[in-house]
């Protein structure tokens, strides 16, 4: 059967000589030189690894699908983190499915031959004159190291009798045709709890990325005079460091924070539309996502003067002794939540002694009150997600311990709203995070993001010999 083309309006008829031009008259571009991705041998592993927790069952993982932007323009497509962890693949559509004997087979729309249909010079979505080249079924099984199949002879109402589980609320024709069983939520979670511990290859992943973001801060820092000048200077700042993650990476990891001013205190502020001043500090939350789409998450806060005025400094020593006290407790075997409260318990005592709030340490921190001014946790999980392995049960991520090689932002800040009638007047309207990203190890942590100054005279120093 002929699948029908997704045509757009700037698609104009063909007559049957047309389309008969249009099928020969083409050379051979079948490649030959086609050689395995460096994730093929990580991915069998994985793959392995699921087939092992959910023997003699049928698993299927849909890639997801294309997304509307606006009537026929789609948004670039990126596939589901866990297609992407077992297969390394990232083409629309595509289903992996691994058999009841532990076999995988990749569904997957191969390159459409020239010889054949109109698909590839008219179909806007998966044409090739439109979208580019895809591999065909040879190519792809050498890519991906994997048996690879037409994505029209996948049937997922086949053999109803075996077990079958799948990863649904991804790819709408797939939870359609497949069987729902009751076993579908059990592997949404694993497929979030096997992340949650890093391999080699991975953690090389992360560390190019988190590197690329490093060096798109420093884009920022040096593009400052420009965007001081312009209207639109956040957003001017949001361009440089886009323009770093398009270069070095995939794209950027989340939508950028790029906060100046009282910006700052809007936990996700993404419009990135203000002014910068000159007397206001910036907050810069961004990350580049690597080509094999592993995110970076690193924030800095820093003077847009390059000098940090006394109150801003005491806010900011403020939260970077906290982030230091919670570093100071990563080790294999620490509940996870126990570097959040780190670094509240030394907030709570600042914000004490400054006069804000009263009572004891620990009184404080049983009530909360602390809260008004930070607002949130202190740090996530880190890998394909920047809030990675979401699914993941609270007793092996949130209430869980920490093992050797998960991967973790730790990320205190202060907020302080401008209209807030608590503080002191020079404090309103300041905002401050700083954000790094780390690797349990067996004795301890790797700062991951070390090429970024911290403390706040280093801050100062590495703007300096940046202008």
């Amino acid at each position: 059967m002929t699948e029908p083309l997704n045509i757009g309006s700037h698609d104009l008829p063909v007559t049957d000589e047309l389309a008969a031009f249009m099928r020969t008259g083409w050379a051979d571009t079948r490649r030959t030189d086609v050689t395995a991705l460096p994730i093929a041998p990580w991915a069998a592993k994985r793959r392995a690894a699921l087939a092992s927790r959910f023997p003699g069952e049928r698993l299927v993982i849909p890639a997801g699908t294309l997304k509307v932007r606006s009537n026929d323009a789609d948004f670039r497509f990126r596939p589901h983190s866990a297609y992407a962890y077992l297969t390394g693949a990232g083409e629309p559509d595509d289903v992996l499915v691994i058999e009841p004997s532990g076999e995988s087979v990749l569904y997957l729309r191969p390159r459409s031959p020239r010889a054949e249909g109109q698909e590839f010079y008219r179909d806007r979505r998966y044409g090739e004159f439109w979208a580019g080249r895809r591999p065909d079924l040879a190519e792809a099984a050498e890519l991906y190291q994997v048996e690879c199949a037409h994505i029209r002879d996948l049937d997922l109402g086949r053999d109803l009798d075996r077990p079958a589980r799948v990863l649904r609320g991804v790819d709408p024709s797939v939870d359609a045709r497949a069987p729902r069983g009751g076993g579908d939520a059990e592997l949404e979670t694993f497929l979030s709890e096997m992340r949650l511990v890093k391999d080699e290859w991975e953690l090389g992943e992360l560390q190019h990325a988190v590197d690329a973001t490093a060096r798109g801060f420093e884009d920022v820092v040096r593009a400052l005079p420009q965007a001081l000048a312009h209207p639109r200077g956040e957003r001017y700042l949001e361009g440089v460091f886009g323009l770093r993650a398009r270069l070095e990476g995939n794209a950027i990891g989340y939508e950028s924070i790029v906060a100046s001013g009282a910006h700052a205190c809007v936990l996700h502020w993404i419009r990135n539309d203000g002014r910068l001043d000159r007397n206001d500090l910036l907050l810069l939350d961004a990350g580049v996502e690597s080509d094999t789409l592993y995110t970076a998450d690193v924030t800095r806060t820093f003077p847009l003067s390059g000098r940090f005025t006394p109150a801003q400094r005491q806010a900011y020593e403020l939260v970077y002794e906290a982030q230091s006290a919670a570093i100071a407790t990563l080790r294999p075997g620490a509940r996870f939540r126990e570097f959040h409260l780190a670094a509240m318990r030394v907030i709570t005592e600042g914000l004490r002694d400054w006069g804000l709030l009263k009572g004891s340490t620990d009184e404080l921190m049983e009530t909360g009150l602390y809260r008004r001014y930070t607002l949130c946790s202190s740090g996530h999980m880190l890998g394909l997600d920047v809030h990675d392995c979401a699914r993941a049960r609270s007793e092996v991520y949130l209430d869980g311990v920490l093992e050797e090689g998960h991967v973790l932002t730790v990320e205190p800040g202060l907020y302080f709203q401008p209209d807030d009638l608590t503080l002191p007047e020079e404090l309103r309207g300041m905002g401050i995070r700083i954000e790094d990203d780390l690797t349990v190890t067996a004795d301890g942590a790797v700062l991951m993001s070390a090429a970024l100054p911290r403390h706040p005279d280093e801050i100062e120093s590495w703007m300096s010999g940046l202008a």
